[in-house]
């Protein structure tokens, strides 16, 4: 895996999400389970995100309703020891259920990018702003309008995710995926690995042919922990 992204600096995403952990990125995505009923919840919160025990990160996020619609937005500030620290902004509007409706991101550090997404049916449009370039748009078609974003250095969206699990199922589940900061559709797969005799902490695996992310969640569904074994890294909620 690579440590950057081509067009701007990214650090833990290359470490626990990157281009290499979707296992379809390819502009049509694989299928998703069709819309259900409304799952988002209010949260609000801040991660601390560490490497091999060393800090690298936080992310401060709130997730309520606006309207008949839901706002989740996220703050990550980025600290690699060997490079200059980064802020990443976001901001995600969804429905009920989870569906995507738009979204926008913007950097700030030693190189700037931003970007708005607009999602119309199953078509995601991409406006992309890299500094000393002229703006990009791009559009990717996905076989359902639910589309998880799971950005670079975000991880609040992590906690949207773990909401779309049906865990009256108790199945593994598809979920088509994209990556905006990296311009990567795909899908990721997530499985309840939660004892049935603890009503405290739940744990869903969530990962593709080339990696694995763990998520752990208590009783009222907040994602509480993150763990990426192969690099060794963590997200903690404070």
């Amino acid at each position: 895996m690579k440590l950057t992204s081509k067009n701007f600096n990214a650090f833990i995403c290359t470490l626990i999400l990157s281009s290499a952990f979707l296992s379809s990125p390819h502009t049509h995505a694989s299928p998703t389970p069709p819309a259900g009923p409304a799952v988002m919840q209010p949260d609000k919160g801040e991660f601390r995100v560490s490497v091999n025990g060393q800090p690298v990160g936080t992310e401060t996020f709130e997730i309520n309703s606006k309207g008949n619609r839901w706002l989740a937005q996220g703050t990550a500030e980025v600290k690699p020891a060997d490079g200059p620290t980064s802020k990443i902004i976001s901001h995600l509007t969804l429905e009920g259920d989870g569906t995507p409706v738009s979204y926008d991101w913007s950097t700030e550090g030693a190189k700037k990018a931003s970007a708005e997404i607009q999602f119309q049916n199953s078509i995601a449009t991409v406006n992309l702003h890299l500094e000393g370039r002229k703006p990009f748009t791009q559009q990717f078609t996905f076989s359902s309008p639910m589309v998880a974003i799971l950005d670079n250095n975000l991880y609040y969206q992590y906690a949207i995710l773990a909401r779309l699990y049906d865990r009256t199922k108790k199945s593994s589940q598809t979920f088509s995926v994209l990556v905006p900061q990296e311009m990567t559709p795909g899908s990721v797969t997530i499985e309840s690995l939660a004892d049935p005799t603890d009503t405290t902490m739940g744990e869903l695996k969530v990962q593709t042919s080339d990696l694995e992310v763990d998520l752990y969640v208590d009783a009222k569904g907040r994602l509480m922990r993150l763990v990426a074994p192969a690099s060794n890294a963590e997200v903690l909620r404070k």
